[in-house]
């Protein structure tokens, strides 16, 4: 049986839904980014007492077909700028269409109705979360991060950067900004 779980952006998430799901004694047979998978069926009382504590940790057990699909496309979304290795000629149509399996046009137009922003400008404010992290930590210089995250250049990247966050990557760096949480990335 399947259980999808929206808000589950890190493995630390992943942590946090296993040792629930643990307290409970249900049986995991697998689980990843948004998604469980059980060894058997829970009682219900075992799922209200399980969606309580999910939503007490900041998670929500989705029981809705457009939203199950909205949140596997944000995890294969973030998943892939937090591998940072996107090719600078990444396309999200060709990506998506072949993960979801499912026609591009359709996923784009489902994204936009619920989330109210574009799968573009979502994985672009995705990419500048991990640009911003990348700096915080000091980790990469710009071009090693443009490199990372598929930008054709430095001037691309900062112009990006600039126009979400209204400061350049180094200007960012020297007030010592702050990041969002990965599911709080809308506008």
């Amino acid at each position: 049986m399947k259980i999808f779980i929206k808000n589950m952006v890190c493995h630390r998430c992943v942590m946090a839904v296993r040792k629930e799901l643990e307290k409970l004694n249900l049986g995991i047979k697998s689980i990843t980014l948004g998604e469980v998978e059980l060894q058997k069926k829970p009682s219900e009382k075992q799922i209200t007492i399980l969606s309580k504590r999910l939503t007490d940790l900041g998670f929500e057990i989705l029981d809705n077909q457009k939203q199950k699909q909205i949140e596997k496309i944000k995890t294969l979304l973030i998943q892939q700028v937090q591998s940072g290795e996107i090719k600078e000629h990444f396309s999200i149509t060709e990506f998506l269409s072949k993960s979801m399996n499912r026609d591009y046009s359709y996923l784009s137009r489902l994204f936009s109705e619920v989330e109210g922003i574009t799968l573009e400008q979502y994985f672009i404010l995705q990419k500048i979360e991990k640009v911003k992290e990348l700096l915080i930590y000091g980790e990469k210089n710009t071009t090693e991060i443009s490199y990372l995250l598929g930008y054709s250049s430095v001037a691309h990247l900062s112009a990006q950067f600039k126009k979400i966050t209204g400061f350049t990557p180094s200007g960012f760096k020297k007030i010592g900004g702050h990041r969002k949480f990965l599911d709080e990335v809308k506008t």
